[in-house]
């Protein structure tokens, strides 16, 4: 890819401000239960991937929209941070970030999510303009804003920039039209199956799959993850790393935001699989949507002696 790109990866999509509750179980209908500890984090589709993108060492910005509000001003903090360029995030009033509520049970180690998006409007349907878009070597969109993500995908393809996709949904008119602009098209294994009407990973796999693509990824978590591309029309499995689970809140959105980082970097699929399985990993080792993201000599470290972890 050429080497007068100014980011590597340009997000557009979700973010969100998560209020983390940790409890010993979680409880039965009608029940009291002790909080543990409280947290409040910065995560969502996009927002999470961005971060994990550029804590491994990739240039990136986000693009999306966001208000004016408390919460709003919470995520261009963090992404102020993570050295996360923001001077293309449209402003409006009313607008916000996704506003979740996460019951971590610390002893079965899974968690429950309850959400709000009625602020988040994601990708705008005019912007950025499209010499920002050209600017990127990689498009991040989710399904926040589904014109605006056609719009910047249908530029992007034009343009011979790879498009990855963080769906988790597709009960939004015109999802279909931006499904068909993914290229590199990276899913959890249940969703592939609601997609497809399909019981199986590899029959979803299959159904998804089609010559404009690059790579179809299905992740299964600890289970790893499935894959058809070119080469290999029949799935495949890439394994997991074997990490003591804490938390996977965001693992999925790390998993995108380190596939990207590393396709930014030209880097051949099975690395690609490599980074983000590894840095997914690593994220679930610890608490919240984002404390647990690698840096990229924390990545490498791990891939190179997997027992760090």
């Amino acid at each position: 890819m050429a080497r007068s790109k100014r980011y590597d990866v340009l997000g557009l999509g979700c973010s969100a401000v998560d209020d983390i509750l940790y409890v010993s179980n979680y409880p039965a209908a009608d029940a009291k239960i002790e909080v543990r500890a409280r947290e409040r984090h910065c995560g969502g589709l996009t927002a999470t991937a961005l971060v994990a993108a550029a804590r491994l060492g990739a240039r990136c910005a986000f693009a999306g929209t966001l208000g004016r509000d408390a919460e709003s001003n919470f995520v261009m903090e963090t992404f102020g941070r993570e050295g996360i360029d923001t001077q293309h995030a449209v402003r409006r009033d009313g607008a916000g970030p996704v506003r979740s509520v996460i019951i971590v049970d610390e002893t079965r180690r899974t968690r429950n999510i309850f959400y709000e998006t009625k602020h988040a409007l994601g990708a705008d349907p005019k912007l950025p303009p499209q010499n920002v878009i050209l600017s990127a070597r990689v498009l991040l969109v989710d399904r926040f804003g589904i014109p605006g993500m056609i719009r910047a995908a249908r530029i992007a393809r034009a343009n011979g920039i790879p498009v990855v996709a963080d769906f988790e949904s597709d009960h939004m008119p015109r999802f279909g039209e931006l499904l068909d602009l993914i290229d590199h098209l990276i899913v959890s294994e249940s969703f592939a199956g609601r997609l497809t009407k399909t019981r199986s990973t590899s029959a979803a796999l299959r159904k998804l799959w089609n010559e404009s693509r690059s790579v179809v990824i299905a992740t299964g978590g600890d289970r790893g993850c499935w894959f058809v591309d070119g080469t290999h029309r029949n799935p495949q499995h890439y394994p997991a790393f074997p990490v003591k689970a804490v938390d996977t809140t965001g693992c999925g959105d790390v998993f995108h935001g380190a596939y990207a980082a590393a396709l930014a970097r030209g880097l051949p699929l099975a690395e690609r699989l490599r980074m983000a399985s590894g840095a997914a990993a690593l994220k679930a080792t610890k608490h919240g949507g984002q404390l647990g993201i690698p840096t990229r000599s924390t990545l490498r470290k791990m891939l190179f002696n997997p027992a760090v972890a």
